[in-house]
């Protein structure tokens, strides 16, 4: 009797109704059963939460004769099938392989060696309608507040990209800042990067618009980046990376949007003034060092 080899995700915080009918099914059939667990090279993803001792555990816990194993993704579907192979063939060399597959399952990609079967659809069950059922349940319990500190420190130090833009006018004698709603201190134009963004440069000139309104520029021109000082990561491990770009105003009037209050052209005179006066966002007096050493000297000229 051959070996059946279950080729799965499982991305559950339980073993669902489906799940379960399928071990079931399949252990009527042969002596041993392996679950390969694909695992994602991204940590802490939304489609793929849970890392593979999560899920290994998961399994064996209700089937605790199912031997898994992990199999890495891979972008290639060729070299990929031939790891399915390669993973079965030296974990049991001497075993024969039947391969299985639910619903939305690896066959269609799969170009391997080995024999494939598609199971039926046991339940309508989905595993990304049950993560959004628990996406936002809080649970009163130490094992639930022990798993959050489980998924933080299981994935790697992020970086969040922010664009800072640094709108000139008058041949770059003056440049726009901005005040946030009951701060003094003043800031360039900017904001988080978004995943809906095609570019950096995409980005500022969104964030752009979204805080000072559809102005006419110059296209953007990448100035530098910085790791940025800000108070709230400042005791993290993560941190906030910002990209600088600059453009010349063309047309329009800058108007104060999004989370801005206020928008003002400042003379690079007046920004020396609010340098010493410490009326400058600090995460952003970097930015202004860079633009003063790059522009302010070149315009008196």
């Amino acid at each position: 009797m051959c070996t059946a080899a279950i080729i799965a995700r499982f991305q559950t915080p339980y073993l669902h109704a489906g799940h379960c009918q399928l071990l079931d099914e399949v252990r009527t059939h042969h002596h041993k059963v392996v679950v390969v667990l694909g695992v994602s090279p991204v940590t802490g993803a939304r489609r793929n939460p849970y890392d593979f001792a999560t899920r290994e555990r998961m399994i064996k816990s209700a089937f605790p004769e199912v031997v898994v194993l992990p199999l890495s993704d891979h972008p290639s579907d060729e070299v990929w099938s031939a790891q399915i192979d390669q993973l079965l063939s030296l974990t049991f060399p001497a075993d024969r392989f039947l391969l299985y597959g639910g619903r939305d399952s690896f066959i269609p990609y799969y170009s391997g060696r080995l024999a494939t079967q598609e199971l039926p659809e046991y339940t309508p069950d989905s595993a990304t309608e049950i993560r959004e059922q628990f996406q936002d349940l809080v649970l009163d319990s130490k094992e639930f507040r022990a798993g959050i500190l489980y998924g933080l420190h299981n994935q790697y130090a992020k970086v969040y990209p922010t664009v800072d833009v640094a709108v000139f006018r008058h041949e770059r004698s003056q440049l726009l800042l901005g005040q946030k709603p009951g701060e003094q201190a003043w800031r360039l134009v900017g904001g988080f990067a978004d995943p809906k963004d095609a570019s950096f440069e995409a980005a500022a000139m969104r964030e752009l618009h979204e805080e000072a309104g559809p102005l006419e520029v110059s296209p953007m021109h990448y100035e530098c980046s910085f790791q940025v000082d800000d108070w709230r990561y400042r005791q993290e491990t993560d941190k906030i990376i910002t990209n600088l770009y600059s453009c010349d105003l063309i047309f329009g009037t800058p108007v104060a949007g999004d989370d801005l209050a206020t928008l003002q052209w400042f003379t690079w005179e007046e920004i020396d003034a609010l340098l010493a006066k410490n009326q400058v966002a600090h995460g952003h007096v970097p930015l202004m060092a860079f633009l003063k050493d790059a522009y302010a000297c070149v315009t008196k000229f």
